[in-house]
C-alpha cells in the first residue's frame, strides 16, 4: 500500500506540472479572462444559476477554476489553475490572487474530462483559513460541500461547519462533488507575473494594496444584482 501511494503521488505531482507550468503573463490574463466567463456561464445555467447567485450574494470570498482537468488510467487525478478573491464590508470585490486546485483518488477509473469548478468561500474562517494557509485541505482545514441546487437552496439555509460550497460543470452538466481532500494552494509566481511584484495572497485580496484594471470584468461578473 505505501508503494501504491507513493507512485500517487508521483503521478498527482507529475501532472500538476502539466495541467499548470509556469505560466507567462499573457497566460496569467487569459486564466483571469477564462475565470470571468466560467462565472457567467455558471450564473446563467439552468440547473444551478439561480444557486450560484443566490449563495454568491453572500459569500465572502470565492475560487474560480476554469479548467480543472481530471484523467485517470486506475488513478484520479485532478489539477487546474484558478483565481481567488475576497469582499470586503462594503461588498467590493477585491482582485484576484492565484492559485492551483488539486485532488487524487485511488480506484478502478479510466477516461478524463475537464469541468469548471467555483468555491464559494461562505465564511470568514474559510477565507482566513486560505489567506494565511500554504496548502489547503479541503474538509480538513476547511469545511467542504457540494453545492445545493433548487429546493435544496431552502433546506441548506443554515450551513452549520461548512466554509465553502462547491458548484463543478463539466461539458455544461452539473456534477454535484465536494472536493473533499483536495489541495488548494498559492502560485505566487502567478501573481508576480500579474501584479509585477512577489506578493503573498493577503496583500492582494484583504490588504488590497495591488491592482489591474483587467481584472475589471471578473469583479463585475462577482457581483449579482437581483
Amino acid at each position: 500500500m505505501s508503494i501504491r501511494l507513493t507512485s500517487l503521488a508521483a503521478a498527482f505531482a507529475i501532472m500538476l506540472t502539466s495541467v499548470v507550468p509556469a505560466l507567462a503573463a499573457s497566460d496569467a490574463e487569459e486564466l483571469v479572462t477564462k475565470a470571468q466567463l466560467a462565472v457567467q456561464s455558471m450564473k446563467r445555467d439552468s440547473t444551478i444559476g439561480g444557486s450560484v447567485s443566490h449563495y454568491l450574494k453572500s459569500a465572502k470570498g470565492v475560487v474560480v477554476v476554469p479548467q480543472m482537468i481530471k484523467g485517470a488510467l486506475g488513478l484520479g487525478l485532478e489539477g487546474g489553475s484558478g483565481v481567488m478573491l475576497a469582499r470586503d464590508k462594503s461588498g467590493s470585490w477585491s482582485y484576484p490572487a492565484f492559485y492551483t486546485l488539486g485532488a487524487a483518488s485511488i480506484g478502478l477509473q479510466i477516461g478524463g474530462s475537464a469541468s469548471e469548478v467555483i468555491l464559494l468561500l461562505m465564511t470568514d474562517r474559510g477565507v482566513n483559513t486560505i489567506v494565511k494557509g500554504n496548502k489547503i485541505k479541503l474538509g480538513g482545514d476547511i469545511g467542504v460541500a457540494a453545492g445545493p441546487i433548487g429546493g435544496g437552496i431552502e433546506g441548506a439555509a443554515t450551513l452549520g461547519s461548512v466554509d465553502v460550497l462547491v458548484y463543478s460543470r463539466s461539458k455544461g452538466a452539473y456534477i454535484g462533488v465536494s472536493l473533499e481532500g483536495s489541495i488548494l494552494e498559492p502560485r505566487e509566481s502567478l501573481n508576480k507575473q500579474y501584479y509585477g511584484a512577489e506578493l503573498g495572497t493577503k496583500p492582494i485580496v484583504i490588504e488590497r494594496k495591488h491592482s489591474n484594471p483587467h481584472a475589471e470584468a471578473l469583479r463585475r461578473s462577482l457581483t449579482v444584482t437581483q
